[in-house]
């Protein structure tokens, strides 16, 4: 089977952003299927192409994918209406890509919701079948944050997410909320599936080493912070707890940001401004960089803004990357990930937007380090049984034959 794959960030573990297509489409090949992967340029990712763009767009093979690369630069530093005219030009070309090639079946992956609609005419125009992956509820999400307020572009919003679930053969969400919000629009049960973000066990996992990070201590309790930097992460939370741990002298207590976004610049100026020396900030790095570094950390912390839709609607890469270190995990929100944390004893959740109870936690984690020990013991357990990486794409490849069947 030839699957057109539509992702428009995609990387390798060479940049560092997730890389669940990644994965997904070496799992395709490994199979015995073809993958040609359609995506666009990032900052933070890594394609696997170095040659010149030609007419917008170059093209080879990665790994076994076949990867073609449209010159469309992407960053969470660009306006909200740079970013809309970005997904719109990679849809749009998307579609001839959807309407000329010679493939089996089209697989599209959100976000953007605007990445649906390749999948859309492949369908309606040429019969072919089409799985969409749903990694966020659009709109439902940023119309609960506030981000999107024009009640036309919602009302166009809508009936694109609409439209992308019945257009398709086949849908898979990665969180128990993504999967009720797509039967909500009146999708068959049977022709949705879960299937979360993994854990990558050959890349984190614990180790008895631990990487020197310039400004911390070795007797320092390390809390870390992996991704982007934006809106919905909730970060001045964060700030919050170091702020309340410093009135407390708690300076054993380091919280590590790594990663990048939009509100970087502002949480970097507040922590210099209300001298927060507890708080250190560190550049994006690859996966396996990354891990390397997080031997270092003691805690992960699972942080988002207090928005009731994220509570199960997200399926957030930072939480896996976690568990598959071994570490234990703090979390802000409710949900279900606090649901696991509490089932497999692998973490701490408390409350969002209490700084007090934030703080309380950590130096709960730094001072009972036996404690500390069995959650991230209970971490790795939680990853190896039921999110490793191998066995959920492998999943993800059955569903993938089923649907073209069932067309």
């Amino acid at each position: 089977m030839h699957i057109l794959y539509f992702h428009q960030h995609f990387t390798t573990p060479r940049g560092s952003g997730g890389i669940r297509s990644y994965e997904m489409a070496r799992r395709l090949i490994s199979r015995g299927h073809r993958v040609t992967m359609v995506c666009g340029s990032s900052a933070r990712g890594q394609t696997g192409l170095a040659g010149p763009f030609r007419r917008g767009r170059r093209s080879g093979t990665c790994e076994g994918i076949e990867v073609i690369e449209l010159q469309l630069p992407y960053s969470n530093y660009d306006s909200f209406s740079r970013r809309t005219i970005c997904f719109i030009r990679f849809a749009i070309q998307s579609i001839f890509l959807a309407l000329s090639f010679d493939y089996d079946l089209l697989f599209a992956t959100s976000t953007p919701l605007t990445a649906g609609i390749p999948g859309i005419f492949a369908r309606w125009l040429r019969r072919k079948p089409f799985v969409f992956e749903v990694r966020d509820l659009w709109p439902e999400l940023p119309r609960a944050m506030g981000v999107i307020t024009n009640p036309v572009l919602l009302r166009l919003m809508d009936w694109l997410e609409w439209l992308s679930y019945h257009s398709a053969t086949a849908c898979i969400g990665l969180s128990p909320g993504i999967v009720q919000g797509i039967a909500r629009r009146g999708i068959d049960p049977t022709a949705i599936t879960m299937i979360p973000n993994g854990c990558d066990l050959d890349i984190f996992a614990p180790s008895a080493e631990r990487a020197a990070i310039d400004g911390i201590a070795e007797t320092d309790l390390v809390a870390v912070f992996t991704g982007a930097h934006g809106r919905a992460n909730g970060l001045d939370a964060v700030l919050d707890a170091a702020a309340e741990l410093r009135a407390r002298h708690r300076e054993d207590i380091r919280l590590l940001f790594i990663g990048d976004g939009a509100l970087k610049p502002a949480l970097v100026a507040r922590a210099r401004e209300e001298h927060l020396s507890n708080c250190l900030f560190l550049d994006p790095l690859p996966k396996v960089e990354l891990s390397r570094l997080m031997s270092r950390a003691d805690v992960g912390l699972m942080i988002l803004a207090n928005v009731p839709a994220f509570y199960y609607g997200t399926s957030p890469n930072k939480f896996f990357d976690y568990i598959a270190s071994g570490l234990p995990v703090l979390n802000n929100y409710p949900g279900w990930l606090a649901d696991l944390i509490a089932v497999h004893r692998c973490g701490l959740a408390v409350a969002p937007e209490n700084p007090a109870a934030f703080a309380d936690a950590l130096m709960n984690l730094a001072d009972h380090p036996d404690a500390r020990s069995a959650m991230g013991a209970n971490a790795r357990a939680l990853a190896r049984q039921e999110f490793d990486r191998a066995l959920l794409a492998d999943r993800f490849v059955d569903w993938l034959a089923a649907a073209r069947a069932r067309r």
